[in-house]
């Protein structure tokens, strides 16, 4: 539990035994070399530690020996050839590879970026000429059939087409002295440069190159917004729900356990979905600002109004991957919360209805390691893997799309003499640019985040052990 301006007793021991006892059979060792003897050494794997040696060297104040940076190099090489591999390729980096490659696919990647914006743009505009609505109070039947097919062009997103149409209805409009607001609107339309750009995006599709670009990311996976991956979103929500509700079971037996051993003083609840207010004085952006599960506690006091203290958090992932990815969101949603103002109530929604919570239970919540292990979990039902995969797909993805390591890669591609010194400013990068702060300390993050994992089957069986029952 976290400390607290509580009333008696300030740390309830039955709650401190349960996190102490429960079970973390998701932990990799605090050494990340301890970690790598255990495995086989993948490049990958090598990374991991070289990169945490790098690391710790670093938070020692001094710098990274030679051996670590000859080390580092030649892993990054070897990770580079093994993403090239016929057997192993990687289709994420044979993409990237393509595009810092081949000037019509990086046009193509930044037309695309850029694409969902640029639709919403034309529809809109569309809409406005014309809305079904529009179409059925147009008397000329040539109008009427134009516009329906304006509309249906870009509801089908045939630029091309839609471009051609408008010019048709130019045209047409003008012949039967149709009202010059409509001409206008279509030619600001043909002028748009959102139009414009995803015209020559639909060009660019044509390209063999650029459809070969676009099968190495079909590979990872159906295009979002499709129905296989609104199917798969429904199946990953669906099972986000099934852990929360493990943890929730879990939280509401401790609960119960708490107010039979502090009945006499103290009040415990759980809520789930507890959402933040607008009303605490910080930034909401990219913080987490919705908590799963929520154990509180309320002091016995004459006031029957008296606000709740948090005393823990408890969020609930499907995959430890997936846990590590919200780490940095859990860390800004927890500084969010400690803006709370420290004589204030806050009113937070929940599932249960609204709680008020205590400004100074809320301001006195860390996200240094301590206290974070007194104030939150991650909760799963996922299976410990045998063999963790320690560096993260994030900074994999870094790695390998640095500039220096593109160059490497297409000079192995083409068949030329590619010298892995010339990664070297990948490995200056990583020691000295903010950018590269998450993949320098990944591995210690990492490890963070395994300590505050716990299966919820596990969490269960430590309020027993906590309890006395054996």
């Amino acid at each position: 539990m976290p400390t607290l301006a509580l009333s008696v007793p300030s740390s309830p021991s039955l709650l401190d035994e349960t996190l102490n006892v429960v079970a973390r059979r998701y932990r990799v060792p605090a050494n990340a070399s301890a970690s790598a003897a255990t495995l086989q050494a993948s490049p990958a794997t090598a990374l991991v530690l070289t990169i945490e040696q790098a690391r710790a060297a670093l938070a020692r104040g001094d710098a990274p020996a030679p051996a670590i940076r000859e080390a580092f190099i030649g892993g990054l090489a070897r990770m580079i050839r093994e993403a090239l591999r016929d057997e192993s390729a990687d289709p994420v980096f044979q993409a990237m590879l393509l595009r810092h490659r081949t000037p019509v696919i990086r046009e193509y990647a930044s037309l695309a970026a850029h694409a969902e914006r640029d639709r919403r743009v034309i529809h809109a505009t569309v809409n406005a000429i014309a809305h079904p609505a529009k179409q059925q109070r147009e008397t000329s039947e040539p109008r009427r059939e134009a516009l329906a097919q304006l509309h249906a062009s870009a509801s089908s997103e045939a630029w091309s087409a839609l471009d051609e149409i408008a010019r048709r209805l130019i045209v047409i409009d003008t012949q039967e002295g149709a009202d010059s607001p409509r001409r206008r609107s279509l030619a600001q339309l043909l002028e748009n440069p959102a139009l414009q750009r995803l015209r020559r995006l639909e060009a660019l599709t044509a390209d063999e190159r650029v459809r070969h670009y676009q099968s190495l990311w079909a590979r990872l996976g159906p295009r979002p917004g499709s129905s296989v991956a609104v199917a798969r979103g429904l199946s990953a929500k669906q099972r986000g729900v099934a852990v929360e509700a493990l943890a929730s079971r879990a939280l509401d037996a401790l609960a119960r356990r708490l107010n039979d051993t502090e009945r006499a003083f103290a009040s415990y609840r759980v809520v789930n979905s507890m959402r933040v207010p607008a009303s605490i004085p910080a930034s909401h952006e990219r913080a987490k600002t919705e908590w799963d599960v929520v154990l509180l506690r309320q002091a016995r006091t004459s006031d029957q109004n008296a606000a709740w203290d948090v005393c823990l958090l408890v969020e609930a992932k499907a995959s430890a991957d997936s846990a590590t990815t919200d780490f940095p969101r859990l860390l800004r949603g927890l500084e969010l919360l400690a803006h709370a103002g420290r004589d204030s109530v806050y009113p937070f929604r929940t599932q249960q209805g609204t709680v008020h919570l205590s400004g100074a239970s809320l301001r006195a919540l860390r996200t240094d390691e301590a206290s974070l292990a007194r104030t939150v979990l991650y909760c799963s039902d996922a299976p410990a893997e045998t063999a963790p995969r320690l560096l993260s797909a994030a900074s994999r993805m870094q790695l390998l799309s640095a500039a220096a390591s593109l160059e490497f890669a297409g000079a192995l591609v083409d068949g030329r003499d590619a010298d892995a010194n010339d990664l070297e400013p990948v490995w200056h990068q990583l020691l000295i640019s903010p950018r590269w702060h998450a993949v320098l300390n990944q591995y210690a993050t990492l490890r963070q985040v395994r300590e505050l994992m716990v299966h919820a089957q596990d969490l269960q069986a430590a309020i027993g052990v906590a309890a006395g029952d054996g």
